[in-house]
């Protein structure tokens, strides 16, 4: 499994990361199939099981979310993001290898084949199966429900304008576990929960599909950046508008207090701004507002374990 060829970073990867310099070269192309110098990703997966569990925390009256769930979710979004991208890359190899930013990936550019792709992959989901049955029959039930949407999203971009609605209903599943692994049920908060965190994806993608247009209009890839073109501001003051509605939807629901829509308020303005300065024609940008996302996800997580705490220790000495 590990004959690989090390032809160097993928283009658009962290310059000078562990990954490239520390890990033994025959490791390396596993771990950017996985994506591991890019936690970018990981991130986004992981902030809506985050979310979820704060939010499912506070309306069971607990201080603090449940860290041993924090963990497993740290590590599942690891791995069954690792998972897809590489699924992603098996399924994209043709199309990777005529873009400039992917063509030098590591299946087109060599460093691994599809066979040792695939059985890396496989690897990667069994860790994420091992994390999943940590948890209550319902959200195992749950989990496992995603991987057919995980299964057509690398499809999506061939035969619709909204692969990033898809890859939303994908990333945002965890708005939903976090809530089921509590209560081993879902309900209403978790729902718009998951409901505003496919709207979030679909703007934050629309941003990231912005440096592959003219490559992607070249080889037929379908996406909202280029659905939206020159309207691409507008569509976000509606997608992450709705974003931050159905998240209030969802703390109502919860019965969060304050300190969640303090957040939730300081994330809206953080949304805002991506809006505000974005430049759909600097790719540069583009990636750097892509990225951002996590601090959103960041603001929208410390806001809910705040309001915990706060509405523990009042009820706890009033």
């Amino acid at each position: 499994m590990f004959n690989t060829k090390d032809t160097g970073p993928v283009a658009d990867a962290v310059k000078r990361h562990w990954v490239d310099t520390r890990l033994p070269p025959g490791l390396r192309p596993f771990a950017r199939l996985a994506r591991w110098e890019r936690p970018i990703g990981w991130y986004l997966l992981m902030w809506p099981c985050l979310w979820s569990l704060a939010l499912a925390s506070n309306a069971a009256g607990a201080a603090i979310p449940n860290i041993w769930y924090a963990v497993l979710m740290f590590i599942g979004a690891v791995a069954m993001r690792g998972a897809g991208c590489t699924y992603n890359d098996i399924v994209d190899k043709d199309i990777d290898d005529k873009v400039e930013r992917t063509r030098s990936r590591p299946i087109p550019s060599g460093q691994v084949s599809s066979k040792q792709a695939k059985i890396f992959m496989a690897l990667q989901a069994l860790a994420g199966l091992v994390v999943l049955l940590q948890f209550n029959t319902f959200t195992i039930v749950l989990g496992i429900s995603s991987l057919a949407i995980v299964a057509a999203y690398p499809f999506m971009k061939r035969i619709t304008d909204w692969p990033q609605f898809v890859l939303g209903l994908a990333f945002s599943w965890g708005a939903l576990m976090g809530w089921a692994a509590v209560f081993g049920s879902l309900s209403l908060a978790p729902v718009l929960l998951y409901c505003g965190g496919i709207l979030w994806t679909i703007g934050y993608d629309t941003i990231y599909a912005h440096q592959d247009k003219e490559d992607d209009a070249l080889v037929g890839v379908r996406s909202t950046a280029r659905l939206f073109g020159e309207k691409t501001r507008q569509a976000l003051v509606i997608l992450y508008g709705a974003t931050v509605v159905l998240f209030a939807g969802a703390f109502i629901a919860a019965g969060s207090g304050p300190l969640a829509f303090a957040g939730l308020a300081l994330g809206a303005f953080h949304l805002l701004n991506q809006i505000r300065v974005l430049d759909i024609d600097d790719g540069d940008q583009c990636l750097q507002l892509f990225k951002s996302n996590s601090t959103f996800g960041l603001i929208l997580f410390i806001g809910l374990v705040l309001d915990g705490l706060a509405t523990y220790y009042f009820h706890a000495y009033s």
